[in-house]
């Protein structure tokens, strides 16, 4: 198991990709500490990985609560003494409505935890990689193919994934001399409870409404354990996994 022995932290474990991608590193032998708002939920995923809590730790913070992500990453280090591996998997959306009807509240919500909180984690994370022996690690962020090309009235999610994108890079960039790698992978049509809606019937942008192929999302927790497994010298900025036959690529 090429994760034995690393300590990776995940946020938005409780369901969906973050879970996903939760099992496959607890399965690859990886310590892991799993962040999300909801105790119940991620302690079923800790239950579905059969897992203990020699290997995994439960950890209750929204990540757009900086000091409570702050004293996430710092639980996790106290107790497996180190981190090497953080998936920015945490995010939500908006109603989807016309721009003039998107309340406020709901644009700033999505903002604090699509973007804000994908800042606070990566800013926790160069705090304790920098200090480490030996020092650096791995940051992988979770974009979406919407940080290329928007859907109808997607406008906050949109436009937050687009940003994430600008933390990517940033954070590759002034993590080469911490020795911090950072990458980003762009999914699209991963079935989870929140991609369901694209089995009956999605806004088009020609104003018609069509079902959309989807992909397992199994394949998107083996491209993410796949990053996390480079050595220090190799990196994945930008990974793209989608349905192959999803209407994104092309014109229409």
């Amino acid at each position: 198991m090429s994760g034995q022995g690393k300590i990776a932290l995940i946020t938005g474990a409780g369901s969906g990709v973050g879970r996903a991608v939760a099992l496959a590193f607890l399965k690859d032998g990886y310590k892991v500490g799993l962040m999300g708002r909801r105790a119940d939920a991620l302690a079923e995923t800790i239950s579905l990985a059969g897992a203990s809590g020699d290997n995994a730790l439960a950890l209750s913070a929204d990540v757009s609560d900086h000091g409570a992500v702050n004293a996430a990453f710092d639980a996790l280090v106290a107790k497996f003494g180190r981190l090497d591996v953080v998936f920015n998997n945490a995010g939500i959306g908006a109603p989807p409505v016309q721009w003039d009807e998107l309340p406020v509240e709901a644009w700033k919500a999505v903002v604090d935890t699509n973007l804000s909180g994908v800042f606070y984690c990566m800013q926790a994370a160069f705090r304790v990689m920098k200090k480490q022996t030996p020092k650096g690690g791995r940051i992988i962020n979770n974009g979406s193919v919407s940080a290329y090309a928007p859907r109808p009235f997607s406008a906050a999610y949109t436009a937050t994934k687009h940003a994430v994108l600008g933390l990517t890079k940033t954070g590759a960039l002034d993590g080469r001399q911490h020795n911090i790698a950072v990458g980003q992978i762009d999914i699209g049509n991963a079935l989870t409870d929140m991609a369901r809606r694209m089995t009956t019937g999605v806004l088009q942008a020609n104003g018609e409404t069509a079902v959309e192929p989807v992909m397992d999302v199994g394949h998107v927790a083996s491209s993410v354990l796949h990053m996390a497994s480079l050595p220090p010298e190799a990196n994945v900025l930008v990974m793209n996994v989608m349905a192959t036959k999803m209407p994104f690529v092309g014109r229409g």
